[in-house]
């Protein structure tokens, strides 16, 4: 058996496991316990969206070999289209989003994903400041806030403010030069008092899910994990080893 994706919306955060060909799912909500030992890894394949079966490939390449690894042209778009043919004309909305403490993007989706979307990178606030036609005109307009605002947060910025809170002012600060359209509050569940632990294992009980980062607690440590790190394992039978690195909290005692 192997890890070959994860979903964050819709049907729920969960871990897409297949057997060499069916797919099922393992919950990731909130309480859930999960009890994977990873073994190796390699490429995850490809679940086929109509019939929902995976088709396995055993290239080492990770989560994905270069067969199964697609570029999305659009995220590297900034105003010029990269595709032999224009054809984003639905409306799109500029966001900014703000990630806890003070990491502030820009960025852009089609109007009906923004929620979504700014659930899916696990945004603590977030902000549509702007709706244009089409995505093209959408892009220029990112690429010309980028010069003052990131339009990329890095996971290890993500998980660094997993334990902290969003500055407001300086986020009220940076939104009244824009006058938003809507604004957003997101909560996750985690209340956490420290940073978690950074690590890749699929064995505790599930804290939460915060855009592609899982919370888990393993002996009273809490651990954040990469989803994306996780696709590609093959799962294995005789668990993970013992030795984890543990944060102080752990030790506590009366």
């Amino acid at each position: 058996m192997q890890i070959v994706g994860y979903e964050r919306a819709g049907r729920g955060s969960s871990l897409l496991v297949s057997d060499g060909g069916a797919v099922s799912r393992a919950s990731l909500e909130r309480g859930e316990t999960i009890d994977f030992g990873l073994g190796e890894r390699h490429c995850a394949g490809v679940v086929d969206h109509e019939s929902g079966r995976h088709v396995p490939c055993t290239r080492a390449g990770t989560p994905y070999c270069e067969a199964h690894t697609s570029t999305w042209v659009c995220a590297r778009c900034t105003g010029t289209c990269l595709k032999d043919e224009m054809d984003c004309y639905d409306e799109h909305a500029i966001y900014l989003a703000a990630f806890a403490p003070d990491t502030f993007k820009v960025g852009v989706t089609r109007l009906e994903r923004l929620e979504t979307r700014l659930r899916e990178q696990g945004a603590d606030r977030g902000a549509h400041v702007r709706t244009v036609r089409n995505g093209r005109i959408a892009r220029e307009i990112e690429a010309e806030l980028a010069t003052d605002l990131t339009d990329r947060v890095r996971v290890g910025r993500k998980i660094a403010g997993l334990s902290e809170r969003v500055d407001e002012s300086a986020w009220d600060s940076l939104l009244a030069a824009f006058d938003p359209i809507e604004r957003f509050s997101f909560e996750y569940g985690l209340s956490l008092a420290s940073r978690p632990v950074t690590e890749t294992i699929a064995t505790g009980t599930v804290l939460g899910v915060k855009g592609r980062l899982l919370v888990l607690d393993r002996r009273g440590t809490a651990y954040a994990v990469d989803l994306r790190d996780l696709v590609g394992h093959v799962l294995d039978p005789d668990g993970e080893p013992a030795d984890r690195q543990s944060s102080l909290g752990a030790f506590a005692t009366d």
